[in-house]
């Protein structure tokens, strides 16, 4: 019996220990992995260039080594280039950067040339979204972090470390990167590369600001101990507000559209090379007056055999976009539209104010480039005595709010549109009837009819005015009179 006894105890005390003892060891590994992986995520090469490299046709070896002036790559080579190269490559730290400008006037296409020129050595990229639990994966992506979803541990436990909401997790993944950013500034000296691409994705919510809080409290922190630079890339106003509250260190970096002598040298730099042809100046003029310096404009149309036509496409699509989002309907329209009217209308009122202030305003600036008239953010909501629809305006790229806080159309064409529309004859008699309904229907919603009923024969109602005892108001008092009854005498 004792040999029995002492059989068994010796065979748990020594599985009891070799389990425990691998526990620990495979814990110890798993943590160690989870860092490993993170800094693979941040060695040369990223999938972002992949898929960059693919959309362009372009080979991945090639696309990691041409520069800032390969033709392959590049047709249009900005100002901001050199800034944003820095800003990747290490060079610029101490801050994080928030670089905001309209739909296509190339932002990401900086930032990913300037990551082709480090290979993405030191730098993860991704896009953001409204959703927070996209938002995570895909960030676990960005840093090849798993948040403990393949931890083997969890299978012998109840409750395992990933059950818990997207915020906590995001907040995980960050402590992760902290480590292996600190190892990296004692060894490289210099601070990793985080691009968040499409900010104003994520939703101007209570979940949206707890996000962006989040991810401004480290990108300061980061930033102050040179650990990580952090990019934040946006086509809408509304995050620069909500980042400007909290900011310290913060630089904003506006990305606007050309100016004239860069877009007609590219497009004439882009016809002789694959159209074998020399534009006349003349109609390269016409073709920037008529959509200006958008890289997404002047590249469909360098790519267009008819130049021109194709300016004037872009014109109607911009036109027929603002009219199906914005048309007023007059005095016929009914009450129940009456919410997307008000929308509606506030947007007519501002492109008219905006078409009115092209008499006052300068149409170029001294090197010929376009002026589109604007109006500080404070005067156009005062125009359109509403203050909360030029957030949707520019979220779907009716109008624009640059980062000095002015309004202006999104973009040349629209501007042309505006003034199109604005122009038709009887435009201003149509929108002051779509007000005035817009007027009526409130008016009559704010009108209420009084019915007095059971009337005692023989009787009237007397109808008193009196003051009331709050703020002086006149009160009417109804007061029932009923018919003297006859003596019976």
């Amino acid at each position: 019996m004792l040999e029995a006894a002492a059989t068994a105890l010796a065979s748990i005390v020594v599985l009891g220990t070799g389990f425990g003892l691998g526990g620990f060891l495979y814990h110890k590994f798993y943590k160690w992995l989870v860092l490993y992986k993170m800094e693979r995520a941040f060695k040369p090469g990223d999938p972002v260039l992949e898929l960059a490299a693919i959309g362009k046709q372009i080979p991945t070896s090639i696309a990691s080594t041409q520069g800032p002036d390969s033709e392959e790559d590049h047709w249009i080579l900005r100002d901001e280039q050199s800034k944003i190269d820095a800003i990747v490559n290490g060079t610029d730290r101490g801050h994080y950067h928030l670089l905001i400008g309209e739909k296509g006037t190339g932002k990401s296409s900086m930032l990913l040339d300037a990551m082709h020129k480090v290979n993405g050595e030191g730098v993860s990229m991704f896009e953001a979204h409204a959703d927070l639990e996209i938002f995570r994966i895909r960030l676990g992506k960005a840093l090849d972090f798993e948040f403990h979803e393949d931890y083997i541990g969890s299978y012998f436990s109840e409750r395992g470390p990933r059950d818990t909401t997207a915020l906590l997790d995001i907040e995980r993944a960050f402590n992760k990167l902290e480590k292996v950013a600190l190892k990296r500034r004692r060894t490289v000296g210099r601070p990793l590369i985080l691009i968040i691409n499409c900010v104003h994705l994520l939703r101007d919510d209570d979940d949206g600001q707890d996000l962006i809080e989040l991810l401004q409290q480290r990108a300061e922190q980061w930033a102050a101990a040179n650990l990580v630079t952090m990019v934040f890339n946006s086509d809408d106003y509304w995050v620069y507000e909500r980042l400007k509250k909290l900011a310290t260190r913060m630089e904003v970096t506006s990305i606007t559209d050309l100016p004239r002598s860069q877009a007609i040298a590219a497009l004439s730099k882009y016809r002789q090379k694959y159209f074998r042809e020399a534009p006349n100046l003349d109609i390269l003029s016409e073709v920037y007056d008529r959509v200006g310096g958008r890289l997404t404009f002047l590249n469909r149309v360098a790519k267009s055999p008819d130049m021109l036509k194709t300016c004037d496409n872009i014109i109607d699509v911009e036109r027929r976009w603002f009219l199906n989002q914005c048309w007023i309907l007059g005095m016929e329209m009914d009450d129940d539209v009456m919410d997307q009217q008000k929308y509606a209308s506030a947007a007519m009122v501002l492109a008219a104010a905006l078409v009115a202030a092209e008499s006052t305003q300068s149409a170029s600036h001294d090197d010929g480039s376009h002026n589109i008239p604007q109006i500080p953010l404070h005067i156009a909501r005062q125009i359109m005595t509403r203050a909360d629809f030029i957030k949707s305006y520019d979220h779907i790229n009716l109008f624009t709010i640059t980062s000095t806080a002015f309004v202006r159309a999104d973009s040349v064409p629209m501007q042309r549109a505006f003034r199109s529309i604005c122009n038709e004859p009887g435009f201003d008699e149509h929108l002051e009837k779509t007000l005035q309904r817009i007027g009526d229907i409130e008016s009559l919603g704010r009108t209420r009819e009084v019915v007095a009923k059971d009337l005692v024969l023989g009787g009237k109602y007397k109808i008193l005015l009196k003051d009331g005892e709050r703020r002086g108001e006149k009160v009417t008092e109804v007061v029932l009179e009923e018919k003297e009854k006859e003596d019976d005498d």
